[in-house]
């Protein structure tokens, strides 16, 4: 890539500079349901981070206002989420960005932003998906959670959709009081009204769970699980931007990316490139 210095590359944001934001790496893809290479996906996201640059236009700022204190990578997560556990709890940002690695990530990532202490936490998800499978794996962390001491009526999950659960699972999010937001409701009241309603339904701090096959598979190749129908790539932009804005959110990842299985245009990637900067921009604007 050719240089300019008046158009600064969003990678140079991350540093080893004390920040309010951190971001940390957690390639787990060993419990997955399904084959994946999710593990390769942290360091593909930071890589594609060059291809876009630190202004914003939509906030008028630039992004280099700030920067992203690296926080490192797990070795071995799936083995020993202990590990994640204390690098975000010792960490003890205003925001953590955690890069997955499948959906499984979401539990220890938590876990470590409320520091092992969920009573008064919630938790806000983007996704297909219920996640509240038995076992542990990708399709566990909302299940898992619950059972450390999550509320679920302190649970929005925005984007469930069609034909991606079973009716057992759907009885059991209801039955646990988690408050559903489908893909069809989403698509009569937007996505801006969605994150509003969840940041004014939950108390306390958030942590924020952005399963990217949440999108439409169209526009998420490397998304494994995702289908066609799902929501749009602005559309995920913008709630990631919306929900990072709150400073109830504490914590926030990126999850379901297979690096390995993308097209050839990094399409995915470059989507979980955005989200981080999306992410950044938003908390800009706090308060």
């Amino acid at each position: 890539m050719s240089e300019d210095p008046k158009w600064p590359r969003a990678a140079s944001l991350i540093s080893d500079a004390e920040s309010p934001i951190g971001i940390i790496d957690i390639p787990a893809s060993k419990t997955s349901i399904s084959p994946t290479n999710a593990h390769l996906t942290p360091a593909a996201i930071r890589s594609a981070m060059s291809r876009f640059s630190t202004y914003s236009y939509t906030t008028a700022r630039d992004l280099s206002e700030l920067s992203l204190q690296d926080l490192g990578a797990i070795p071995d997560p799936d083995s020993n989420e202990q590990a994640t556990i204390a690098a975000i709890a010792a960490a003890d940002k205003e925001l953590t960005i955690a890069l997955g690695g499948d959906n499984s990530i979401t539990y220890a990532a938590m876990v470590g932003a409320f520091n092992q202490d969920l009573t008064q936490a919630s938790l806000i998800t983007l996704d297909a998906h219920h996640d509240l499978r038995d076992g542990i794996s990708n399709g566990s962390p909302v299940r898992r959670l619950i059972e450390a001491g999550l509320n679920p009526k302190n649970i929005v999950q925005i984007g469930i959709n069609d034909f991606s659960n079973s009716a057992q699972y759907a009885r059991l999010a209801h039955d646990l009081g988690i408050t559903v937001i489908s893909r069809t409701k989403l698509a009569e009241i937007g996505i801006e009204r969605a994150c509003q309603q969840a940041l004014e339904q939950l108390p306390g701090k958030i942590f924020v769970d952005i399963d990217v096959d949440v999108c439409d598979r169209s526009i998420v190749p490397a998304c494994p699980a995702a289908a066609p129908g799902g929501i749009s790539a602005f559309e995920l932009r913008q709630a990631a931007r919306l929900l990072a804005a709150s400073s109830q959110v504490t914590g926030m990842d990126i999850t379901e990316i297979d690096a390995d299985k993308d097209s050839e245009d990094q399409r995915t990637i470059r989507l979980g490139a955005l989200l981080v900067l999306e992410m950044v921009a938003g908390f800009q604007t706090r308060n």
